[in-house]
């Protein structure tokens, strides 16, 4: 190809598609010296090797990640078919001061792929990885520091992460101003930081949020035209801060690491200002720096989005020492959990001790099939034959026990190993450990050690006051909950409806959730009881602690359909009539039982839900509806039903609905 420049005609390179392994790599050649004449000077390094556009696509082709060609600032934009998902955006990576993404060189270019399955517990039981990759390596110019942006497309997303190599007491700053720019008429669904993780969301056109709003992801979003969804987040966050995201008011959100992001009320109330000063200051790291993955899902339509495995699929395998049977390793298995907290006064306390108490809520625990109870700090303190009792009556009920600790009361080696050796000893299943409420790098650092110190003693652990999760289940198997939501602990939402059917397509997309879920009394507010039992249904976590006081559960009248809701599930599917923030259908599966949790975020309406996802043959349909007269109260029946039936929902105001489907035999 032929171009002129004030009348000059000068040779520049074709350019040549190359297809290795599905990755694309459009490469324009560098301009040749002209016969006779030497290359012209320029105050660069780079001036023999240009820079390339890396264009990086999923197994099936549709979802692309493409990496730009101008070497003075790189930018990466992401699509879905013909639909723009990410418009050109900039990379902002920064070591020590130096703007990496700034002035680069072109070294070379590894493609790869995967394929490979492995057990998971979440929406479904077998989690898929399947991806095409690249390691792009590169040099900054002006430093000479040389590195790699490995970069992943898979079928429903795509991700990027920077790799810094450094010798092993190397200790250098990182830092981000990476952006996502989303195209104009997208919907947004975030939160503020103002209450760190815990928070209520709002929606909004991006071009409405101000410049400075700052969000906790993930931050989901709908293309205008309903051209698909998308949400952003991060993955494998370990050595490295946790990422929040300011949008720059150009329909922008910008990286902003721990240090950057605004004190949050529950850190300033719990440690004070002079410490959330400290924490402001960017966290340096020793040896090779590996920023967490930066990632974007990208769906059509909610059930891919919900379905996503790319956040588990980024991060490594367990460790077989600790976990011989990875996610099947029998003392991380998922279940329902009862706690003393939110629901405590439905049964009058009386004068009966706090052991006597607590032993009744393990006998109800085991009645409603719920193998896990988490106890308040007071437990610690008792004494070993004291636990040890209590434990082992815990364990004839068939429940497993779990006691509370401030994190600050564990962030030695000694505090943890005498901590986490107790409760082993006397037979303490694991912890629920409470008010982290940072994503500096040393709180990263100590749900790490956290971890691995639990893995030795085989506990698991919720983490409670915490930011939100990064896939790391994959790595550590008993990381069964993280907070990082305004759950049920929140007496003052009033939009509870809103929220719930808000928080599947959200919150739940990063992985467990400490929600505490289900509740029969006024703290459901706008919600109704058949909306609070199908809310059991739809979110799914390892440990899936209810809100309601077991005997409140025991007493309802759908106390059996709710006994067969699973902690997580084999299967699921999002039908197509659920829209973000209100209406939600899920279809889950659990062996050969199928349930249908449906909520309403909004007015009364009817819906029609044809029963396909069933399989062949007649079901016994046990129905929870809501009830016409009463929001706190449900009405039951039993029919049988097929694959063929479409089912009619009258719903109330906030309201919901719960099937089971039993195979007839």
């Amino acid at each position: 190809m032929r171009r002129r420049n004030a009348g000059t005609a000068i040779a520049v390179g074709v350019i040549v598609t190359l297809c290795l392994a599905q990755v694309c790599l459009a490469q324009e050649q560098g301009q040749k010296k002209r016969q006779g004449q030497s290359q012209p000077r320029t105050r660069r390094t780079q001036r023999v090797v240009p820079m390339k556009e890396v264009q990086v696509a999923s197994p099936d082709g549709k979802v692309k990640l493409t990496l730009g060609s101008n070497p003075e600032r790189l930018t990466w934009t992401v699509t879905l078919e013909n639909t723009t998902v990410i418009e050109p955006s900039p990379l902002d990576v920064r070591v020590d001061g130096y703007d990496l993404s700034s002035g680069v060189i072109f070294n070379a270019l590894e493609p790869y792929s995967i394929d490979e399955t492995y057990p998971w517990h979440g929406a479904h039981s077998t989690a898929v990885n399947r991806c095409n990759g690249v390691k792009v390596s590169l040099t900054h110019d002006l430093s000479q520091m040389p590195y790699l942006l490995e970069i992943r497309a898979f079928n429903d997303g795509v991700a990027y992460r920077h790799v810094i190599a450094g010798a092993a007491d190397a200790v250098r700053v990182p830092n981000e101003y990476s952006t996502f720019i989303l195209p104009a008429g997208t919907t947004v669904w975030y939160h503020d930081l103002d209450g760190h993780y815990e928070a209520e969301y709002d929606r909004q056109d991006i071009s409405e949020v101000k410049a400075g709003q700052w969000a906790g992801p993930p931050v989901t979003f709908q293309l205008s035209g309903s051209a698909g969804y998308g949400s952003i987040t991060e993955a494998n966050l370990v050595n490295y801060s946790g990422m929040g995201l300011e949008n720059d008011g150009r329909r922008g959100w910008v990286v902003g690491l721990g240090h950057r992001q605004p004190i949050n009320y529950p850190y300033e109330l719990r440690y004070g200002r002079e410490e959330a000063r400290r924490l402001a200051t960017p966290a340096s790291v020793t040896g090779t720096i590996t920023t967490p993955w930066r990632v974007v899902l990208v769906a059509r339509d909610l059930n891919t989005l919900v379905n996503s495995d790319i956040l588990p699929n980024l991060c490594p395998p367990a460790d077989p020492k600790y976990f011989p049977q990875g996610m099947k390793t029998p003392w991380v298995q998922p279940s329902l959990c009862v706690w003393d907290y939110v629901d405590r006064n439905y049964v009058p306390r009386g004068n009966a001790s706090q052991s006597d108490r607590m032993k009744d809520f393990s006998r109800m625990a085991g009645q409603i099939g719920a193998k896990y109870h988490i106890l308040e700090g007071f437990a610690y303190g008792w004494s070993d034959e004291q636990v040890r009792e209590f434990a082992d009556y815990s364990k004839q009920q068939g429940v497993r026990v779990l006691f509370w600790r401030h994190s600050n009361q564990l962030r030695t080696p000694e505090a943890r190993e005498e901590f986490f050796s107790r409760l082993h000893r006397l037979g303490v299943a694991g912890a629920k450990i409470d008010f982290f409420d940072h994503e500096a790098k040393e709180n990263i650092d100590l749900y790490e050690e956290l971890l691995k110190k639990a893995a030795e003693y085989q506990c698991v652990i919720d983490f409670h006051g915490a930011n939100k999760p990064t896939g790391r289940l994959r790595t550590w198997p008993n990381a069964m909950l993280y907070e990082g939501v305004r759950g049920m602990e929140s007496s003052s939402l009033k939009r509870r409806a809103r929220h719930e059917t808000i928080l599947p397509f959200a919150r739940y997309l990063a992985g467990p959730t400490d929600y505490t879920t289900m509740i029969f009394t006024q703290r459901r507010a706008d919600s109704t009881w058949a909306h609070q039992i199908a809310c059991l249904a739809t979110f799914h976590s390892p440990i899936l602690t209810m809100a309601a006081h077991p005997q409140s559960v025991l007493d309802n009248p759908a106390v059996d359909v709710i006994k067969s809701i699973k902690a997580v599930w084999d299967e699921t599917i999002v039908l197509p009539e659920s829209k973000i923030g209100e209406l939600s259908l899920f279809a889950r599966r659990s062996g050969d039982m199928w349930m249908l949790a449906v909520m309403s975020g909004g007015p009364a309406r009817t819906i029609r839900v044809p029963l396909s996802f069933l399989g062949e043959g007649q079901y016994k349909a046990s129905l929870v509806r809501d009830n016409k007269e009463k929001a706190d109260a449900v009405a039951s029946e039993n029919t049988t039903l097929q694959r063929t039936d479409t089912l009619t929902i009258d719903l109330a105001d906030g309201g919901g609905f719960l099937a089971r489907f039993l195979k007839e035999k």
